[in-house]
């Protein structure tokens, strides 16, 4: 039974007014500006909503958490502002960055689908251990692949197409600039579950900030 739904995402800006219409345009939304440091991008359900929050400190490690997305023609990107980092032939999808330095990858497509952003990508030590801790939690499908990564999918009212969580060597060292929020009108149930309370509601913010067992930072609303 699930616990949590999946809300929306959020992503680190040091200038939320250049990223925020950065990934607009990438992913053929809409910008709406709140306020001069933050936004969101607005999509055709508020699952698609992804709030650009303003932070003091810019990108300086590899981001354990990155987007996969759609597009036509790699220069269709730079000319908006992304940067080729890498192109992996075998796999088959082009490592890019957007104007703050943060990595997201690339698959061509001649004909775009209506959801440009396919895959939340998440670096971790044991793949398996955290897609299932997710899998449960959203009550959504797990699938194992021989390649050492582990899948979420099929998660209730995400339009995000699957959770990929992917093995790599080296541990955390800082907050994640990219993060999800979630809709669980019990914590307790996350935390009986294996997650980590970090700052609960107060008088500057109504909702908790979590670690999943992994560490990574998520935000839990009592309602939508």
């Amino acid at each position: 039974m699930p616990i949590a739904a999946f809300k929306d995402l959020c992503l680190d800006a040091t200038d939320a007014a250049v990223l925020g219409p950065f990934w607009a345009a990438v992913l053929g939304l809409r910008w709406d500006a709140n306020e001069p440091h933050v936004g969101r991008v607005l999509g055709p359900t508020p699952q698609h909503t992804i709030w650009f929050d303003h932070v003091p400190e810019p990108k300086t490690v590899k981001q354990r958490v990155h987007l996969d997305i759609y597009t036509r023609r790699l220069a269709d990107l730079e000319d908006i502002g992304a940067t080729v980092v890498a192109t992996d032939d075998a796999w088959g999808w082009t490592v890019m960055a957007d104007p703050e330095g943060g990595e997201f990858c690339a698959f061509r497509r001649d004909e775009l689908p209506a959801d440009r952003l396919h895959g939340l990508v998440v670096d971790c030590a044991d793949p398996v251990s955290i897609a299932t801790w997710w899998a449960e939690v959203y009550g959504a499908d797990l699938v194992r692949h021989d390649e050492g990564y582990a899948t979420v999918e099929n998660v209730p009212g995400m339009p995000i197409l699957t959770m990929d969580f992917v093995p790599v060597p080296e541990p955390k060292v800082v907050k994640n600039r990219i993060h999800w929020d979630v809709v669980a009108p019990d914590v307790g149930a996350l935390v009986s579950n294996g997650a980590r309370i970090l700052r609960a509601p107060d008088e500057q913010i109504r909702w908790h900030v979590l670690a999943d067992p992994d560490g990574n930072e998520f935000c839990a609303f009592a309602e939508g």
